[in-house]
């Protein structure tokens, strides 16, 4: 299993267990992590699933793609370690990977 660890805007961590293969999305659902909402139900068809990768992820967790970026456009408040959690795989390298929930999703 991989630790996630989504911190909400208020603050409040959420520490998870999540299995390699589902996405950063699916365990946010599993674990009612406020904010993700998740609405087309990691389709990558919406952007209410946008979370921020903490500096140090970035690197290992990777660009979006095309498609991600193009629904992007849609999320609120964009930073550049901006990204859907529902196109990040969860996978051992992502082991204590650190997200932070935007105020509200786009």
């Amino acid at each position: 299993m991989t630790k996630l660890t989504y911190i909400a805007h208020d603050g409040t961590r959420f520490d998870v267990e999540a299995e390699n293969g589902s996405s950063v999305m699916e365990n946010a659902v599993r674990n009612a992590v406020p904010g993700i909402e998740a609405e087309c139900g990691g389709a990558c068809a919406c952007a209410t699933c946008h979370v921020y990768v903490d500096e140090e992820w970035t690197s290992v967790v990777g660009e979006p793609q095309a498609m991600e970026e193009d629904m992007l456009d849609f999320a609120y408040d964009v930073q550049p370690n901006s990204r859907l959690s529902c196109q990040i795989k969860v996978r051992d390298e992502l082991d204590g990977l650190v997200v932070r929930v935007p105020e509200r999703q786009g």
